[in-house]
């Protein structure tokens, strides 16, 4: 096999590969380096690639396999960090100014600790927006990430480093971070798979600023990477209070099997959302599959309102919190629109606070009785495609804030369900478009179950940047 066909493998293949000894983990590990060498320069993905490190895991990795005694089920396989993540050895600057290199960093967030535990050979941080605040990716100290499949559009956010790198194959997986969307939103919009699982599911430290709004979670081109990267990344880590106790049973058990009587839930728009008509035909159709693969499909909206003002009330003091611990004379240096909204939720008294809360658990009732009826919740991921780098909201739309084009994401961050986006069509400018399956809390491997089974029916394929930059 050639080199940058390697790039193209699942994590899936290349362990298989792996096992037979027909791949070693430097091969692969050289294919992901060549791909970022060639094509990262036209997306901005990576904020930092540690090529001598990467290589020197994966010669571990190769002597492991070659003794037959891999210490875990992700031992050689390149994988990507966002860069709001700790990483032992590595700065964790979260795309600002205001944060200090030069400090001591000898300590791993629990995804990354996992992944290394797991043999996971780490190649680099990804992009994200200043301290991960919006739908998109760009910052004042790394600049704009452009979209895998056009790099003139936005890749989408806060992930969307990593989102940009799976697609383009520089490492097979990555572990985003998700608050209101953003590791689904950068996976619709790039074309590959991003999964928000059931709040607690996933330990995050240090606790975020956002409160039980965020999430990590796996990213990866297919549902059987994102449901391999669960096994390891729900491992308990007693450093997140909130932390769930791992599940008894893989994610990968039970992934393939039919979803012929599971009663799924259609909504195109939410009851209040505005969806393009390329969207709403691709994700007609991603349903119909589901149909007829078995899945019992009904027509229905979960009826609640749009959730978007309580959810402000929350990220934007969220927000606020964030640039607390920052000298203030240097505020000035951030992300302008993140001053705005951060000085909008550093003034949110206690009680609109308490509020929006309520708002929340009224929504998780909501939610929690309509899945007695129904086993999922079907919807587009976005309404729309990519649009123009470097913008917050699509130029011309008279949006102000990223939310505003975000409406199937944030509500589930609210009801800490699992909710997975996996690609389902493109527009008419050959922009991804995504599916996403939303489930009661806990029923992560259900969702995985039935992302598998759409994905299986209708496989997707790569970014054209690949090919035209041979």
């Amino acid at each position: 096999m050639e080199m940058d066909d390697l790039a193209d493998l699942s994590a899936t293949a290349l362990l298989d590969a792996f096992r037979a000894k027909t791949v070693s983990p430097v091969e692969a590990t050289k294919a992901a380096l060549e791909r970022i060498a060639r094509l990262d320069d036209a997306v901005n993905a990576f904020c930092l690639v540690d090529e001598e490190l990467a290589l020197a895991e994966a010669r571990k990795s190769e002597d492991r396999w070659q003794s037959g005694s891999p210490i875990g089920v992700l031992d050689g396989v390149p994988t990507s960090i966002k860069d709001l993540l700790l990483t032992r050895g590595w700065p964790t600057l979260r795309g600002s100014r205001l944060t200090d290199a030069d400090q001591a960093w000898d300590e791993d967030a629990p995804s990354v600790a996992r992944l290394r535990e797991a043999g996971a050979v780490l190649i680099g941080k990804t992009t994200s927006p200043e301290f991960g605040w919006k739908g998109v990716t760009d910052n004042p100290l790394t600049g704009n990430t452009g979209n895998a499949w056009n790099e003139t559009k936005t890749s989408g956010g806060s992930s969307g480093g990593s989102a940009s790198a799976v697609a383009l194959g520089m490492g097979a997986l990555s572990v985003g971070t998700d608050g209101g969307g953003s590791v689904r939103i950068p996976a619709a919009f790039s074309g590959i798979v991003g999964l928000k699982p059931t709040y607690g599911a996933i330990p995050i430290y240090p606790t975020s600023p956002f409160g039980t709004l965020s999430h990590a979670g796996p990213m990866t081109r297919t549902v059987e990477d994102a449901a391999l990267m669960m096994d390891v990344l729900t491992e308990f880590d007693s450093r997140d209070w909130s932390a769930m106790k791992p599940p008894s049973q893989s994610f990968t058990s039970g992934l393939h099997d039919s979803i012929a009587g599971l009663r799924i839930a259609y909504s195109r728009d939410l009851g209040y959302a505005a969806v393009d008509p390329d969207v709403a035909a691709s994700v007609d159709a991603a349903v119909h599959v589901l149909a007829s693969l078995g899945a019992i499909v009904e027509e229905v909206d979960p009826g609640f309102d749009d959730p978007r003002e309580a959810y402000h009330v929350l990220w934007f003091a969220g927000a606020g919190k964030v640039i607390e611990s920052y000298d203030r004379a240097r505020w000035n240096e951030l992300d302008p629109a993140l001053l705005e909204v951060a000085t909008i939720g550093r003034g949110t008294s206690a009680m609109d606070y308490l509020a929006a809360n309520q708002v929340r658990a009224d929504l998780g009732l909501k939610m929690g009785a309509f899945h007695e009826k129904y086993d999922l919740l079907a919807t587009p991921t976005l309404p729309i495609g990519a649009f123009d780098v470097g913008q917050e909201v699509p130029t011309g739309s008279g949006m102000t804030r990223w939310t505003e084009w975000t409406p199937f994401t944030y509500p589930f961050n609210l009801t800490q369900q699992p909710a997975i986006s996996v690609p389902c069509g493109l527009t008419a400018d050959g922009l991804p478009i995504g599916l996403q399956l939303v489930g009661p809390r806990h029923s992560d491997a259900l969702v995985l179950r039935a992302a598998a089974a759409y994905e299986n029916a209708v496989p997707f394929g790569r970014p054209p940047l690949i090919s035209s930059s041979r």
